[in-house]
């Protein structure tokens, strides 16, 4: 199984952007997709999981300004940033649960920055 992370920049405060995660080598639906981050000098946070095709979670420093999706034709998943601050600079890494193991992708930095 791997992951394949995209869609990460640089933008400036109050600006969007989405990122996709791919999925190869999954022959089943994915039980849990998400996005994590890890800023410098932090630990890794959950941003947002999506649990089958509807059950969402969101941390609270990014409800009501992302919002994560999920294609499973396509075994990809979104995660559709808007108002984007300062503080959400970071490394962005998507998660998935399938089979019961877990994968990671290899990262995508996001820096919102003037």
């Amino acid at each position: 199984v791997q992951l394949q992370a995209s869609g990460g920049g640089l933008v400036q405060p109050g600006g969007s952007l989405r990122l996709s995660c791919a999925a190869s080598g999954t022959y089943f639906t994915i039980n849990v997709m998400g996005w994590y981050r890890q800023a410098p000098g932090k630990q890794r946070e959950l941003v947002a999981r999506m649990i089958g095709s509807g059950s969402t979670n969101y941390a609270d420093s990014v409800k009501g300004r992302f919002t994560i999706s999920r294609d499973d034709a396509k075994k990809t998943v979104y995660l559709q940033m808007d108002s984007l601050k300062p503080e959400d600079t970071a490394v962005y890494y998507c998660n998935i649960l399938y089979i019961g193991e877990i994968y990671w992708g290899q990262g995508t930095q996001v820096t919102v920055s003037s």
